[in-house]
């Protein structure tokens, strides 16, 4: 941390992610989104030979809200009418 920057607030840290590749911080960035509530990220290159930074704010005070999974998501509610393709 430069001299003249601010630690964040209680609670929260400010995560720095180096990769070779965009994808690889992406991944990174996701696995902590899946634990902890965070911003947005911001990508930047991280030098010449194509590497990616990427930073965002993760809270430690509230975790994620839970990911449905894909099938709970894609359950048809009651009201739904058969399709006219359907037997």
């Amino acid at each position: 941390m430069k001299p003249t920057e601010q630690p964040p607030s209680d609670g929260r840290a400010e995560v720095r992610i180096v990769a070779a590749s965009p994808k690889a911080a992406r991944q990174v960035a996701e696995a902590l989104r899946q634990r902890f509530a965070a911003t947005e990220q911001r990508s930047y290159p991280a030098g010449s030979d194509g590497g990616t930074r990427l930073h965002l704010t993760v809270d430690t005070t509230h975790t994620a809200e839970r990911a449905q999974p894909w099938l709970e998501t894609s359950r048809s509610s009651a009201q739904d009418r058969t399709q006219t393709d359907e037997v």
